[in-house]
């Protein structure tokens, strides 16, 4: 764990919280915490990156889910075809266990997931980390549901969610300590846009959230909301 994630780690919350208020409140303890040129070289990226037209590239309500084969950190293989056999899917898409912001959102979809299973759906989470990686996500945050490593990000890719980080951005993460290849086991400097997706049984997206500003997270009641509105 890098010297820059433990000391983010103290300002975590315990027990229930307010997701979208708590996201607010690590929107301004970033500024605090980092140099402001690494800062700058973030908020740079995210801009660009919203301008890059990748948004509508990505799986949309009403399209068909891609489907997906993964290996969970037990090694287990989880398949979107069975888990759909059972019930509505709730996919979530996450950068890394280094990343903060993806922290607090995996703990509070946790924190839903009695809820999210009293709609009879299934939570994965998937990202492009290792499974070693993957444990430390579910040991740090206590998850319980099935956290997905997708290897080069080929499911990501598939929903449209992929890209490459600049130059610049690449060198700030390395200065914070959590360079990407080394965290995904890959070469690549590719990251997933962080997105939260409501399949329902039949395969067709019903919910969909994928916001370039990696600050801004799915909120689990908007997405309780979705399941709930499903056909029963």
């Amino acid at each position: 764990m890098s010297q820059h994630h433990e000391e983010f780690a103290q300002f975590m919350p315990a027990g229930q919280f307010d997701l979208t208020k708590e996201l607010g409140r690590w929107r301004e303890l970033r500024d605090l915490a980092i140099p402001d040129d690494v800062a700058a070289a973030m908020d740079r990226a995210t801009v660009a990156l919203a301008a890059s037209g990748l948004g509508g590239e990505i799986v949309s309500v009403g399209s068909r889910a891609p489907g997906f084969v993964l290996a969970n950190a037990a090694g287990d293989k989880v398949s979107l075809e069975d888990l759909l056999a059972r019930g509505p899917v709730v996919i979530s898409f996450y950068r890394g266990v280094w990343c903060p912001f993806c922290n607090l959102e995996q703990r509070a979809l946790q924190q839903a997931l009695p809820q999210i299973v009293e709609h009879g759906a299934a939570l994965v989470a998937i990202s492009g980390m290792t499974p070693t990686n993957s444990t430390a996500m579910i040991e740090q945050n206590g998850l319980t549901y099935e956290v997905l490593t997708d290897p080069g990000l080929l499911v990501a890719r598939s929903y449209g969610l992929v890209f490459e980080l600049p130059e610049y951005l690449r060198q700030a993460y390395a200065r914070l300590g959590h360079p990407i290849p080394r965290y995904n086991g890959t070469t690549e400097h590719t990251l997933p846009v962080p997105a939260t997706f409501v399949v329902d049984s039949a395969g067709v997206i019903r919910f969909a959230y994928a916001v370039p500003n990696y600050m801004y997270r799915a909120d689990p009641a908007h997405v309780i909301a979705a399941l709930a509105a499903l056909p029963t």
